[in-house]
Order: structure tokens, then sequence, then C-alpha cells
């Protein structure tokens, strides 16, 4: 499997019984495929996988398995600070039929280098479904650094990395020491703002949180570079770059659950101990929205 293009990481959307809505995942899911993007995840950061309960995330992922039916790419969110419970999710992605799994580096208990190294030896030796590292030190505490992925990279079942670091530097370095390791490792942007600067260094795309809310622009600009037309990817970046920046004017999915609504898209509230959006964001947001005629 190679992964490219946009993939967008959705919200959970919950009802007002703070249960998750099927229907509403469903509806979101036709909403992202109509507009063109390349792939969905279920269950990541931006889906609130760290309020959500192992049983809410199988669920989450069967429903988007079932509602994709082979028409995109189907990521599970299936990352842990437990080895085993990783594990757990990782098979389970497998037999629910999704494409991949997206696994985050172990949060809070900060393992070495060869301690996640062995974490994803250990999930790439027990499962046949291709698996993404998940690296975004801003929430785990632990950056994987590069000698570290050049050796994950040569195991069987890593296909790729989600590169949330937001030092492009890394990036070349990523990419020379992959020079001689497997040049079909893919690095996969985790930052929207960043995704056309990584696209010219090699990344082959992004997993995306704008891409809930403008699916069809966030789609154009990838393609766009990843076709060497830099002139209007560049002309895209700089159309969506508020848009970029104030869906994190708070803890991302805030805004991007608050925007949703706004546009009468299924989203609901976000589970505690989020919050609310400020007011003086939220108008904010609403500007930025009205500017991009999406209100």
């Amino acid at each position: 499997m190679k992964l490219e293009g946009t993939i967008v990481a959705m919200v959970t959307p919950f009802n007002n019984k703070d249960e998750v809505n099927e229907n509403g995942i469903r509806e979101n899911i036709n909403y992202l495929i109509d507009r063109g993007v390349d792939g969905v995840l279920a269950a990541g950061t931006t889906g609130e996988s760290a309020t959500i309960t192992h049983d809410e995330q199988r669920k989450m992922i069967d429903i988007m398995v079932d509602e994709v039916n082979g028409k995109i790419k189907c990521i599970a969110g299936a990352g842990s600070n437990s080895s085993k419970e990783a594990l757990g999710l990782v098979k389970y992605a497998e037999s629910a039929g999704a494409d991949a799994a997206l696994v985050i580096t172990p949060y809070y208990n900060k393992p070495q280098p060869h301690g996640l190294y062995m974490h994803y030896r250990m999930l790439a030796e027990s499962t046949n479904i291709p698996l993404i590292v998940y690296n975004v030190p801003s929430r785990t505490g632990t950056d994987i650094d590069v000698d570290t992925i050049a050796k994950v990279a040569e195991l069987d079942n890593i296909i790729a990395i989600k590169e949330a670091n937001p030092n492009l530097d890394k990036v070349s370095q990523i990419m020379k020491k992959l020079e001689s390791v497997d040049s079909e490792f893919r690095i996969i942007s985790g930052n929207d703002n960043l995704t056309l600067p990584m696209i010219s260094l090699g990344a082959k795309g992004v997993i995306s949180v704008l891409a809930n809310v403008d699916p069809a622009r966030m789609s154009k600009l990838v393609q766009y570079a990843l076709n060497g037309n830099y002139t209007e990817a560049m002309r895209i970046h700089y159309e969506l770059y508020d848009l970029m920046k104030v869906l994190f004017i708070e803890s991302n999915p805030v805004p991007t659950k608050v925007a949703l609504n706004l546009m009468n898209r299924p989203a609901g509230h976000v589970r505690m101990p989020l919050g609310s959006l400020k007011e003086e964001n939220k108008n904010k947001l609403q500007k930025v929205l009205q500017d991009l005629k999406l209100l």
C-alpha cells in the first residue's frame, strides 16, 4: 500500500446524549468522498482518541470500513501508551478490514529510542496490516529520532510516518537517511500549514485536520504540489492559511468542531476536559469561514 494524497483526520461527532453519532460519521465520510479526499482516519487525535472508550473506537472503525466500502483508503487510529493495548487495537483494525493503522508514539511514559523500536517491531511482527508511525512530540512528550525512524522503516509492515514535528529540517534528514533504507517508505505531513513545504522536500501528502472543514481545497493543494505545480499549490496554501491557523487557536479539535457546527455538519460538542471555544475566538473563526465562503 502506497500512502499518498489527502487523508482526513476525522472528528468524532457526538449527539446530545454524549454518544458517538453513527449517522453523523457516515454523513461526514460521504461528504469527504464527494469532495475528492484520498482517505479518512477514524479515532485519531482529532477524533478525541483520549476520551473515547475502546468499545467506541472499535465501533467507529467498523462504521468507517463499512461506509467507505473500498471507495478510498480507510485508516484506523490504533495507538496507546501501552504496547499490549496498541496490539489489541491494531489487531482489531486488521480484522475489521481497515487499509492501515495509525500508531502514535507511546505518550507520557517517554520510552527510549530502543523502546520505541521494540514497540513498533512487536506490532509489525504480530500483524499483517500496514502501519503508520505517528510522531507528534507536542502531545506525547517523545520525539522519535531520525535514526530510529530509519530502523523502523526497514520493518516489513511499516509503510509511513505521519510527521508532526514542526522542524522542517528533520524532513530532509529523514529523506537523506532513507536513501539507503527503503524508497517505498513515505513521509506524510501531520501539520496542515507545513504540508506544502514538506511535499517540496519529499513528503507524499497530509493527514489533515483542515480537510474536515474544506476538503476540496485542501485536496487540490496537495494534488497540485504532488504534480509539481507549486504556483497553484502556493496560491491555495495562502488562500487557506488563515484557516490553517485559526483551527488551532485553541486545542484541536475544539475549533474544528465549532466550524463544522457553524456549517451545519455533524460534529457536536467536545468531551471534557476540553472546553468550549472562547467567544472571541469563535468570532475570529466565523470571519475566516465567511471570507472563504464556507458559511
